[in-house]
């Protein structure tokens, strides 16, 4: 297996390297030295010139540096910026930054993103309403649990391949390429068991976590018990099982990202995100629900018009089925427009809370393993011995490792 720029090869060293990674705001320029730590450039001049005595004036004061430094220079005085071929600038990246890269993915490439969220909301959403209407409120209050086991296998595989496809439109993007859904697909095709496979293991093992708290509380009820001294403390431990499902939801967040852009097996990929995540768990975990708070309210303010519409058109049903004593099935007008509803707001916010989960980890390399260096080498940029990627359309490096 060979290395491909911009991806680690699987097995690549693991221990964090932040105290020895290079810097990514400079890059390294053929036959040129850094200057030492405790003698920095002066003002105004090039790494490695000449520097001039105390209180003389500066080597070339005033000229161009030599990443178009100067007045008027676009990267000021001789210090050159962070390139950044797509999505993000390559360096480690602030909030700010993961943010607009993950608004930017969907903006620049929104036939590819849209179109792909769209056919997925589509046919969820439109899994969901068969299940709605073929069960009729028959099963009374359990309807909504029953409806949401009838469509969780179609939602789960749609799931997995949004989450597939994204990942692979976003490994494009931020090395400045353009990416067709037949490309996407191409490119995930190959590893799409592997992540239902993944996906459905981190599922269980959040819930196998949060029934084995609750497992002693349950057995006492069904044995007929139901001493309030031995219940607290039994529903006390229940509930601390949720954080540490929780906590282990984010040490395996990564997971996804690193078994597609690596190619890594599935236990591999659930290690690698561990590791990843190490030292990182809460500046991970506040992204995470950041993203999901603004996904979840964009989502309502798109979905709110429809669910008022939904009521208007269904409300003489509704008020039918009150005077009747009948907690049936929702009216089908109110079930089709909120479908509708649902539709354009899973549509919009997909592709954003997906690519998250992609920039978190491509910065999370970026500061352990430097992985800036390389996508900069992948996107074609000569200045760090490009290869010739950046900006063409072509095959994706992450395809090649």
């Amino acid at each position: 297996m060979t290395d491909t720029p911009g991806w680690a090869s699987p097995g690549s060293p693991e221990p964090p390297r932040d105290g020895t990674r290079p810097t990514a705001d400079v890059p390294s320029v053929p036959g040129q030295s850094a200057p030492p730590y405790d003698a920095p450039p002066a003002w105004g001049t090039a790494p490695g010139a000449p520097q001039p005595p105390y209180g003389g004036q500066p080597v070339g004061y005033g000229q161009p540096g030599p990443y178009g430094g100067g007045p008027g220079g676009p990267y000021g005085w001789g210090v050159p910026q962070s390139p950044k071929p797509g999505i993000i600038p390559l360096r480690p990246l602030g909030l700010g930054e993961i943010l607009d890269g993950a608004v930017s993915t969907v903006r620049k490439h929104w036939r590819t993103t849209l179109g792909l969220s769209l056919g997925v909301a589509v046919v969820q959403q439109g899994a969901t309403l068969g299940a709605q209407l073929a069960i009729k409120g028959d099963t009374g209050e359990f309807t909504p649990v029953i409806t949401t086991l009838a469509s969780m296998p179609v939602t789960l595989l749609l799931g997995v391949v949004a989450a597939a496809l994204l990942t692979m439109v976003v490994s494009r993007a931020i090395l400045g390429q353009s990416v067709t859904v037949r490309d996407a697909w191409r490119d995930a095709r190959p590893r799409l068991l592997q992540l239902t496979g993944l996906t459905l293991l981190t599922g269980l093992v959040g819930v196998g976590v949060m029934l084995l708290g609750f497992t002693p509380l349950i057995g006492y009820l069904l044995a007929g018990a139901d001493e309030p001294a031995i219940v607290i403390p039994l529903v006390v431990v229940g509930l601390l099982s949720i954080p540490v499902a929780f906590w282990l939801w984010i040490q395996l967040s990564l997971a996804a990202p690193a078994l597609m852009l690596e190619k890594q097996g599935v236990f591999t990929a659930l290690s690698r995100s561990r590791r990843l995540v190490r030292g990182s768990w809460w500046r991970i975990c506040g992204i995470n629900v950041l993203s999901q708070i603004i996904a979840a309210f964009v989502a309502g303010v798109i979905s709110t018009p429809f669910m008022i519409a939904g009521l208007v058109l269904g409300f003489d049903d509704i008020a039918r089925q009150a005077d009747a004593g009948d907690s049936g099935a929702l009216p089908t007008a109110m079930l089709v427009t909120m479908a509708i509803g649902g539709v354009i707001s899973a549509t919009i916010t997909l592709p954003f809370t997906a690519t998250i989960g992609v920039l978190l980890y491509v910065d999370q390399r970026i500061r352990r393993e430097a992985l800036d260096i390389e996508l900069a080498r992948a996107a074609g940029l000569p200045e760090y011995g490009g290869t010739g990627w950046g900006g063409q359309a072509g095959p994706n490096p992450a395809a090649r490792l």
